[in-house]
């Protein structure tokens, strides 16, 4: 029987998509450095303990607000108590980037009345091209979007 590690998931349940984190460590990294694969299988349990933590630490954020439902304000505390403060400006950086490309993709996918237009797979994999390129461009110290003021939360 496999190890319960997260409530009713086994721990081969709960992980990431092996050809996504591949591609991720291959585009941040010089072409001539190679990653072994025990490396990369150790990065991916990295990555799904890195979650859980988070995970977990924003549902006592959320709990202690009474809210049933975690916000990214609450995602955002949870890095802040967990000692990730230094990584802030990136994580509003991102955040904020995502609520632009989310408002986008609705736009695109007929959400916001396009008349039903869908994104050809061509278009697709240029658009996922072009976010791999600035989420490489954020991590090797590409100009962050602005943070904003009001409370230390990012504004909704």
């Amino acid at each position: 029987m496999e190890p319960m590690d997260i409530v009713g998931k086994t721990k081969e349940d709960a992980s990431l998509p092996k050809a996504t984190i591949t591609k991720i460590i291959k585009d941040m990294l010089p072409a001539e450095v190679r990653v072994a694969r025990d490396a990369q299988d150790l990065l991916i349990e990295c990555c799904v303990e890195f979650i859980n933590l988070v995970s977990s630490e924003s549902n006592e954020v959320c709990n202690r607000e009474e809210k049933k439902t975690i916000a990214p304000e609450h995602l955002l505390k949870a890095l802040e108590g967990l000692g990730f403060g230094d990584y802030m400006e990136e994580v509003y950086a991102a955040y904020e980037q995502h609520k632009i490309e989310t408002m986008q993709d609705g736009v695109r996918g007929g959400k916001l009345g396009n008349g039903g237009a869908e994104m050809t797979e061509e278009e697709a994999a240029a658009e996922q091209q072009r976010m791999f390129a600035e989420a490489r461009a954020r991590m090797n110290g590409g100009a962050p979007l602005a943070k904003p003021e009001a409370h230390g939360t990012p504004e909704t």
